[in-house]
């Protein structure tokens, strides 16, 4: 039996150190691994890397003031429901403190924390608790909703904390080991282990400039925020989303990598806020069908599909229909995957992007600038009668299309918000529409849509662009 044991142990930290391969080229790190020599080697143990690790590791507590709406139970009857319908009005407003808790990783000694901005979302207070239980007010220094990034600061009064260093997440590899260090469901911190799954995913969640680690190590609610840590001890990403059909681990978490991460909080520090280098192109994915067509051995690539006139595109040379297969030597095979690469590099670089032009490879050396906000946003409520009334609009712009979400190189005047009630409520506009024509005018700029509005018109001819949709609104005074 003791046999037995021994070699299950045997088997199993050999599994945990790896095969040493035998060829000369693998790297120091992999060239040390090897099969364990004595039952000393073989009680091996993840808690020095955890006592390394886990004390930048943060537990982050919020609170905000939600308004909720106490509903009757009449509104749960089926038979009132028919009568009076779902009479909201009914309903008595009142409000509540919401509380949740996610995680954080220190990344700066003098407190500075990085964790999910839906961690934050919304907060009106924000505590931070250490490993060691003391507790932290923290401020936001900046948050990116687009990649689910948010930035802390607390304030240790002159103590260095203790930090974790940025992991290179470019040279990570599927099959490393990771650790995940969170607050799973607010029980304490805790530790899981597994492996990178996989790399580059960009199918994940809403954001528009991503490419997930996947891992098996076990991520719950809680975790958000939270550390994914290679065996050198290093930050390599923040744990961020799950895939689960009941609200637990089924072992496929994502984490946002370390190298987006690091050029985040390093923008946030600059104390201009969080700013990205922007391409000034956009592009589709090189599906099978479209590597037939062009003649490509396999799908790949994003197939640039338009350019800002004058942007950093534009200025190196890139044209409509060329494919971009890579950014700085790294394979980009979506849009998602382009918006990453260069979302990871800094201001004033260049990027080396590497494209097909009818079948043949060149280089090209695409600045890196921010985008711009010509013409102004001129966030602008309307007022008076006529359709428009009670819209908030505002001039599109590359720097502000890319702020609120939208298509950076769309232009003109874009619906805001709406205010319930009003007349551009009745007649159903919606946040997000763009306005292309009124009566037969161009709307280029917010002064086009005002001068428009001027006047005793009778009536309306509205021309809106919703989505990939054109829509034609007629109405009447």
């Amino acid at each position: 039996m003791k046999s037995n044991r021994f070699i299950v142990s045997l088997l199993a930290a050999f599994l945990l150190v790896g095969f040493a391969h035998p060829v000369a080229s693998q790297s120091g790190a992999m060239q040390q691994q090897r099969v364990p020599q004595s039952r000393a080697e073989i009680q091996l143990s993840f808690a020095p890397l955890v006592r390394q690790a886990a004390p930048a590791v943060v537990n982050v507590y919020t609170r905000k003031v939600e308004r909720v709406v106490q509903r009757s139970p009449l509104l749960d009857d089926p038979i009132f429901r028919r009568f009076f319908g779902d009479q909201q009005m009914f309903g008595i407003p009142r409000e509540r403190v919401a509380q949740s808790l996610g995680s954080g990783v220190i990344v700066e000694a003098d407190g500075v924390i990085v964790t999910n901005n839906h961690v934050i979302d919304g907060a009106t207070e924000i505590v931070v608790a250490l490993a060691d239980r003391r507790e932290f007010e923290a401020k936001v220094i900046a948050a990116d909703p687009k990649v689910d990034l948010a930035i802390l600061r607390i304030d240790p009064k002159g103590e260095l904390l203790h930090a974790l260093e940025f992991r290179d997440s470019d040279d990570l590899q599927v099959g490393e080991l990771v650790l995940a260090i969170g607050n799973p469901f607010g029980v304490g911190q805790t530790v899981t282990q597994g492996i990178v799954s996989a790399l580059g995913r960009t199918d994940v969640g809403d954001a528009d400039a991503q490419s997930f680690i996947q891992t098996d190590a076990a991520i719950n609610p809680g975790n958000s925020g939270g550390a994914l840590v290679t065996m050198d001890g290093k930050l390599a990403g923040i744990n961020t989303a799950i895939f689960s059909k009941t609200g637990g681990s089924v072992g496929i978490g994502f984490a946002i990598p370390s190298n987006l991460v690091a050029a985040t909080v390093a923008s946030a520090l600059s104390g201009k806020g969080i700013r990205r280098p922007w391409l000034g192109a956009n592009g589709g994915t090189v599906t099978t069908e479209v590597a037939q067509g062009l003649g490509l051995e396999r799908p790949g690539g994003v197939l640039v599909g338009q350019i800002y006139p004058g942007g950093p595109a534009d200025r190196a040379g890139l044209r409509t229909g060329d494919v971009i297969l890579k950014v700085d030597g790294r394979e980009v095979n979506d849009p998602r995957a382009l918006k990453f690469r260069i979302a990871t590099r800094k201001l004033g670089e260049a990027a080396a992007v590497e494209v097909l032009r009818q079948g043949r490879p060149r280089t090209l050396s695409i600045p890196l600038t921010e985008a711009p906000e010509k013409p102004p946003r001129e966030v602008t409520q309307m007022t008076g009668n006529h359709p428009f009334a009670g819209a908030t609009v505002a001039n599109l712009s590359p720097a502000f299309a890319e702020e609120i979400g939208f298509d950076a190189l769309a232009n003109g005047v874009i619906v805001l918000n709406l205010t319930a009630g009003s007349p551009a409520n009745r007649i159903r506009l919606r946040p997000g529409d763009l306005v292309v024509k009124v009566n037969g005018a161009d709307i280029k700029d917010v002064s086009d849509l005002q001068r428009a509005m001027r006047g005793n018109a009778q009536q309306w001819l509205l021309i809106l662009k919703r989505g990939d949709q054109m829509l034609q609104l007629q109405v009447r005074a």
